[in-house]
């Protein structure tokens, strides 16, 4: 019964996760793995093969859609999911199996966690003393700040109508444009900057080598992340209190600045920040389509990982890890992964 209700969510992160795989760059290029991004990375900025790289573009967009109608081939035609308020977790007794669940947890958490501060603590100290450092990690912190928050801000601004017009006004012309924001999200980010820079060369060259390009190419990425948290902020605050609104004689602008945003505050600002995550993070279309001489923590970490200067890597690493963690934390107490549960009667913690 319960992995009937949650097939639709396993299957989507599902979706999720091999998307993102298959999109991953920077990982691959760090172990030296030839996966398609790799490959039309080299093909476009290292062996100036346009020809070369639009083929292997083309073939990793048909992976793309081949995965998504796999995931709607999972779907049940007709099928109905009920909806009910978030149980919040029970505490079991695990008595004598305690101790090796605790030891796989840890065992897991010292993988994830433990060997990467292991490997940044070894080189963070001679990364730092290098002449010189500082002013090259601020000033990559600097770059990444102004255009992680520029494609923050562009990304919201795009997704506050659709996220509001997907909840008030669900339909299926409302639905096709959800669905195509979801789409661009799936093309891997060296794919779009590719695009972009067809695009900026051929179509408005005064975006070519620009910030506003990259924010562009951020909120392409993006649009769905921020437009699901709008729409689901939008959709738990009833239309009633609208109406209520325009009924007492205020404009519809009037009641959008004063209801419906209000309202909806804490859905972009969880869009927000989760979008300034990703953005910090993204390294290809950021390779492709930042300007010259502005670097990134994102691309100076791959610079120098890519030539196996770890000690020069680390700062970056370290500053990245660092800026990340604050809208990480935000939304993991937002979402209330950091409350304490109730404990099971009769059981112990």
């Amino acid at each position: 019964m319960t992995l009937r209700q949650i097939r639709p969510a396993v299957a989507a992160g599902a979706l999720l996760v091999a998307l993102y795989v298959l999109s991953e760059f920077g990982a691959v290029s760090i172990v030296r793995v030839d996966t398609f991004t790799r490959a039309i990375f080299t093909a476009f900025n290292l062996g100036f093969d346009r020809t070369g790289a639009l083929v292997l573009s083309t073939v990793l967009v048909l992976l793309t859609v081949l995965l998504i109608g796999a995931e709607l081939g999972t779907r049940t035609r007709d099928a109905r999911y009920a909806s009910t308020a978030v149980r919040p977790p029970v505490r079991l007794a695990l008595r004598r199996l305690r101790w090796p669940a605790l030891s796989v947890l840890l065992a897991v958490d010292a993988l994830a966690l433990g060997v990467p501060a292991f490997g940044l603590a070894r080189w963070l100290g001679a990364g730092v003393s290098r002449p010189g450092s500082l002013a090259e990690v601020a000033a990559a912190a600097g770059g990444s700040l102004s255009v992680s928050l520029a494609g923050a801000a562009f990304t919201m601004l795009l997704a506050l109508p659709l996220g509001l017009l997907a909840a008030r006004a669900p339909g299926p012309v409302t639905t096709v444009l959800e669905r195509l924001t979801y789409v661009a999200h799936a093309l891997p980010g060296v794919v779009i900057g590719l695009s972009l820079v067809f695009f900026s060369v051929n179509v408005a060259y005064p975006l070519y080598q620009s910030r506003w390009l990259l924010a562009l190419a951020y909120a392409t990425l993006f649009l769905p992340l921020a437009v699901g948290a709008v729409a689901s902020a939008a959709a738990q605050s009833p239309p009633a209190v609208e109406e209520a609104a325009r009924s007492l004689g205020r404009g519809p602008f009037a009641v959008f600045r004063t209801v419906t945003l209000p309202l909806t505050l804490p859905g972009i600002g969880a869009g927000a920040a989760l979008t300034f995550l990703t953005c910090m993070k993204e390294l290809p279309a950021t390779l492709l389509l930042r300007p010259t001489g502005m670097d990134t923590l994102a691309t100076e970490l791959w610079t120098h990982t890519s030539t196996a200067a770890y000690a020069a890597a680390a700062p970056y690493a370290a500053l990245l890890v660092a800026l990340a963690a604050v809208p990480t934390w935000l939304l993991a107490a937002r979402t209330g992964l950091t409350d304490a549960g109730p404990t099971a009667p009769g059981g112990t913690r």
